[in-house]
């Protein structure tokens, strides 16, 4: 029996085959074994993909990019804000995109740009396939994913046609593709996954123990990925167009379109080679553009953005407490995780450790998604030391409001980024004089850290399950008077 792994970023998407025992990345119709999120409006049609990414140059108003980045988000939450101020694509309230396809736009709610992708995902395994039918998927989502975002991205794959097995984080791929921690002897260790995605840059530590993963600590950074070393030498390249034809392209945004896909292409190539000629076909008034950048050069360009790139990962190990002679692996993934000279400085910081680069850092999540999948599906056969678990955990911080004695707001972290779920905690509230009612109030992702606490004495267990939701009990200490009520997770 079959089954496939889908991992959906926010610049591409990848698609595995588990089939016979093993897992393998399948070419969409296009060759390419991974596909732009990128879906273009056209009249009555839509394209998904390498098309779209080649048309946004004429019709960027109706060209969707980086959907993942709204998914399940409201319209006033900073992602979904700032995803507004970059796209060229209008974005309105609720969020929908408003498209200009024939005479009246039309709107369209991320969920279903996401579902067209999840489609061109389903139609690539099953054109692999012979045209066979193929629904069962594990679907990977990154760690920063709330439960919201985890939802719309479940629902748009279901929508598109997929029994969605699981959803697993993709540091938990990862290291599912290399194979590590799967034998039951192996004993504890700590892996890091260093991914250096399109738009983001994310860095989690693991602690491995006979197919256990617990996630010991992560660091998600969305001011970096490898857009911005492709926009640097965009950059670089208007430079030189200028200094040769005298015309300065760098605030047409066609032009530096062009330039942002011929850099990207260049970029790609030097990865393995040590040169790459980048030709931008009429950039400026019908001119060509013809430039060869050596790797050299490239690293030059791009050298504050070597040294931001691996800056977290030594914060990341003081905050779990370990050193870099803790970690026993490394693992890359993320189509930039390629570059050479970033994989020379992991190495230096990592000496004595074993990095795991063999296989494509743009596919390798996919593959882990892909073999969890063949896992689910052939659940029955195998036995229980086989699977593997990874410890779900809070995706950010949970917390409790407090007044001070001067009146001034005070956050309490009841549960901090990181913490293995479900959790409970107990905490005491305190406040002056007789009180009638209590109102407790808990908020998510603020992280300021109190420094007193009130008078009244009154105990909260909180418990924060898999599902999202969070259950809280108060019992006020003196009275003995409780009150109960469950938070949902966000929808």
């Amino acid at each position: 029996m079959s089954a496939i792994g889908v991992h959906f970023g926010y610049t591409s998407a990848c698609v595995a085959i588990f089939k016979d025992g093993r897992a393998d990345v399948v070419a969409n119709d296009a060759g390419d074994r991974v596909t732009p999120t990128v879906v273009g409006y056209r009249d009555t049609e839509q394209i998904v993909g390498i098309a779209a990414k080649q048309g946004r140059v004429r019709n960027a108003a109706s060209t969707v990019v980086k959907v993942k980045q709204v998914l399940g988000r409201s319209f006033d939450d900073p992602e979904t804000q700032r995803h507004k101020m970059e796209t060229k694509c209008q974005v309105k309230n609720k969020p929908f995109y408003e498209i200009m396809a024939g005479e009246h736009p039309k709107y369209v709610a991320p969920e279903d740009v996401a579902n067209l992708i999840f489609q061109k995902m389903k139609e690539t395994a099953q054109s692999a396939l012979g045209g066979s039918d193929v629904s069962d998927a594990v679907i990977t989502v990154p760690f920063e994913f709330a439960h919201a975002q985890k939802h719309a991205l479940r629902k748009a794959a279901e929508d598109a046609g997929f029994n969605v097995l699981r959803l697993i984080h993709e540091p938990a791929a990862a290291l599912l593709a290399y194979d590590i921690g799967q034998e039951s002897s192996s004993g504890k260790s700590h892996v890091l996954v260093y991914k250096l995605g399109g738009t983001s840059l994310s860095v989690t530590v693991l602690q491995v123990n006979g197919g256990m993963f617990l996630v010991r600590g992560t660091h998600t950074d969305h001011s970096i990925g490898g857009e911005s070393f492709t926009q640097a030498l965009a950059q670089h390249l208007a430079s030189e167009f200028k200094r040769t034809f005298k015309h300065d392209v760098s605030t047409n945004p066609r032009a530096m379109m062009k330039l942002m896909n011929g850099a990207e292409m260049a970029k790609h190539s030097l990865s393995s080679l040590g040169s790459a000629n980048c030709f931008v076909d009429s950039l400026h008034d019908g001119i060509d553009f013809e430039c060869i950048v050596s790797r050299a050069r490239f690293e030059l360009l791009c050298s504050s953005l070597f040294n931001k790139s691996i800056q977290p990962i030594k914060a990341l190990l003081e905050e779990a407490g370990l050193t870099v002679h803790s970690i026993n692996k490394v693992v890359l993934c993320g189509g930039s995780a390629r570059i050479p000279r970033l994989q020379q400085m992991i190495r230096e910081m990592f000496p004595d450790v074993e990095l795991h680069s063999s296989a494509p850092p743009d596919e390798v999540i996919a593959v882990g998604a892909a073999l969890e999948a063949g896992l689910l599906v052939g659940r029955n056969a195998l036995a229980p030391e086989e699977e593997s678990v990874t410890v779900d955990v809070s995706s950010a911080d949970i917390l409790v409001k407090e007044r001070d004695e001067s009146g001034a707001e005070m956050f309490t972290v009841l549960l901090p980024l990181g913490t293995p779920l479900p959790a409970h905690r107990r905490h005491i509230l305190r406040g002056e004089g007789k009180l009638s009612s209590l109102c407790l109030e808990i908020y998510q992702r603020f992280t300021e850290q109190p420094e007193k606490l009130s008078k009244v004495s009154a105990n909260y267990y909180c418990i924060y399950f898999v599902d999202g939701s969070i259950h809280v009990s108060c019992v006020e200490q003196n009275t003995g008077k409780s009150e109960v009520i469950t938070i949902a997770a966000a929808s």
